[in-house]
Order: structure tokens, then C-alpha cells, then sequence
């Protein structure tokens, strides 16, 4: 755990209203996030990511709502804050970058208007001053600010989400949120934006909560990672170490999946199955269904985030010697 997390989740859940039964999306899940840190979040889809990062964002809407547990930023409960008091912070302190940008940008509103909006909703700013502001973060992902009188339908993909993360950037907030910003773009423009984004970072030095399914994608540019299955962590640690040794079966499988542009050539073996229903997850661990090591125990004792060297792992098989038998 950083020194100082700007950002600190602890014992989060979020469940979603049902008529015969709630459906519990995120279960317990914890993280911290460093100033200036890059942090991923990986997993199958329907895993729970995107309602965590909605949930840390207080963005939320019916039926889904936080159950339990607590998102301090900057030492200030998102969670107990009223609609008015985030406000405060949403675009100023912290901003969110959305999956699809032709979804997020209103499409009968310019660029240009669309900035002014964001920046007009915090503070007094003359025209002059919108203009050259508007201008400069445009600039810094690498569009002309031209297109400031552009409408988001006139702009490619790579342009749309690069304009939404310009606009992220309008008041150079201490975290940017990013929900799979690069899952509707190419291979190139994804390389392309995720190498802007770590540069921006870097230069600017706010942090980065990053939730996507690729792993290829966060192994170049996360400094820590989560690794979520059906809603809950069940790994946690430096990316690099998850990387080169996953500790629990579900990473070790993400990893398999993913062919390798270096070493030998390989196999890809994946994972069988499809993740559990949250509306009626499975006893024990949630992944013995699909996992090649699993012992009879797992179909009925629920593991914990064990510590194994470097990182955390929700697997039985990691427990600590005096917990087993």
C-alpha cells in the first residue's frame, strides 16, 4: 500500500436490485491508488469491473447502489457525500473517461461547447480564457484545436476518445478513471492512445485507475494490478510480478489466453466454461468450476486474499502453512 493512496477502497460492495434476489456485482473488494500511480483492473466480462469504477466514481444508478463499505479520496468519503458536494469535486479533483466516447459526448454540441460546459460548471472563466484552456488540452493529446468547432461525428474513433480524455484534463485533476477507453479502437490506436495516456501522466502526474479486459494492454503501462473474478479480487500486486508469476489459477489462465509476440511459440489453452452467475455464485471459491487444480475443499471453503510473496491470491492453495488442516 502507498504512503499516501489518494484514492483508498476498503470493503466495497455494490449489489443490484432483483425482484426474487439482490445480485451482488462487487463483493468486499479493497485497492489503493498512489499519486501518479497507474492501476489496472483486469477480467472476463461480467466480472464486476465497470460497476466497481462506477461505484468509485459515485456514479451509480437504480437498481445498483453501494452496500457496504467506504471510498476515501483525498481523505474524504465519496460514499456518505451529498450529490451537491461531489459535484465539488467530479472534473475539478477526479474525472472519468467513458468506454464508448461517441456515447459520452453529446452529439449536437461541438467539442468546443462541450468544454465550455465542463469548465463553466466550476468556476468563472472568460471566453478568452475557455478558448486558450480548450486549446491546450486538445493540444496535449495531439488534435488541433480546430476541432474545437468540430461535432463528435466528424471525428474518428481515435479522435472522439482522445477529445474525452482532453476533457478529463481540463483542470488537471489528481485521478483519471478510464472504463476499457480503447476497447472500440485498432491495435495501432490502442498502442497509440495507451502511449499518450502514460505520457500525459507522467508529465501532468495525476494518477490512473484503468479497468479493461486485455491483458496485453496494462502489462507495458500498469504499475499495479487487480485481478477480478465474479465480483470479487482474487488477485492483487505489482504488475509485473503478477505478470511473470501469477499466483492464482484464474491469472495464470487471463495469461494463457494471450498469445506472446516473444519466446517460444505456444499453445493457447484459455479458460473453459464462462464465469459464474452473481445472482447465484457457486459455494467455496468461485473458480473451482473452471479450474484445472481445484481440490475438493474448494466446492466448499471460501478463500481469503492470502499474502504470497509480492502480491495477494483468493486461493486455497496459497494459505499460509498454520492455516491449513
Amino acid at each position: 500500500m502507498p504512503d499516501a493512496p489518494i484514492l483508498q477502497v476498503t470493503d466495497l460492495s455494490v449489489e443490484y436490485a432483483a425482484e426474487r434476489q439482490d445480485v451482488r456485482a462487487v463483493d468486499s473488494v479493497s485497492l489503493w491508488v498512489g499519486k501518479g500511480e497507474f492501476v489496472g483492473v483486469v477480467g472476463e466480462s461480467g466480472c464486476g469491473k465497470s460497476t466497481l469504477l462506477f461505484a468509485i466514481a459515485q456514479l451509480l444508478s437504480p437498481p445498483a447502489s453501494i452496500v457496504a463499505g467506504s471510498v476515501s479520496f483525498n481523505g474524504q468519503n465519496l460514499v456518505t457525500m451529498t450529490e451537491k458536494q461531489l459535484n465539488v469535486l467530479r472534473w475539478r479533483d477526479y474525472s472519468v473517461v467513458m468506454q464508448s466516447a461517441m456515447n459520452a459526448l453529446n452529439p449536437v454540441i461541438s467539442i468546443g461547447a462541450q468544454f465550455r460546459d465542463a469548465l463553466q460548471a466550476h468556476g468563472r472563466f472568460s471566453a478568452a480564457d475557455i478558448a486558450d484552456r480548450s486549446g491546450e488540452v486538445l493540444a496535449l493529446v495531439g488534435i488541433d484545436r480546430v476541432h474545437l468547432k468540430s461535432y463528435p461525428h466528424q471525428l474518428s474513433g481515435g479522435m472522439r476518445q482522445r477529445a474525452m480524455i482532453a476533457m478529463a484534463l481540463l483542470f488537471t485533476p489528481d485521478l483519471v478513471i478510464m472504463d476499457e477507453p480503447t476497447s472500440a479502437l485498432d491495435v495501432v490506436a490502442q498502442r497509440s492512445l495507451m502511449g499518450q495516456i502514460r505520457e500525459l501522466q507522467r508529465t501532468l502526474g495525476f494518477a490512473v485507475l484503468f479497468v479493461t479486459h486485455d491483458m496485453s494492454l496494462v502489462s507495458h503501462y500498469s504499475d499495479q494490478l487487480l485481478v477480478m473474478y465474479a465480483g470479487q479480487v482474487v488477485e492483487i500486486g505489482l504488475t509485473r510480478t503478477v505478470f511473470d508469476t501469477p499466483a492464482h489459477p484464474y491469472s495464470r489462465g487471463l495469461l494463457d489466453a494471450f498469445p506472446s509476440v516473444r519466446g517460444e511459440r505456444r499453445r493457447l489453452t484459455g479458460i473453459p466454461g464462462s464465469p459464474p452467475s452473481l445472482g447465484r455464485p457457486p459455494s467455496g471459491c468461485r473458480f473451482h468450476e473452471r479450474c484445472p487444480v481445484a481440490e475438493a475443499e474448494c466446492t466448499t471453503e471460501q478463500p481469503e486474499l492470502y499474502p504470497v510473496g509480492e502480491v495477494a491470491s483468493r486461493c486455497l492453495l496459497n494459505r499460509p502453512p498454520a492455516v491449513k488442516g
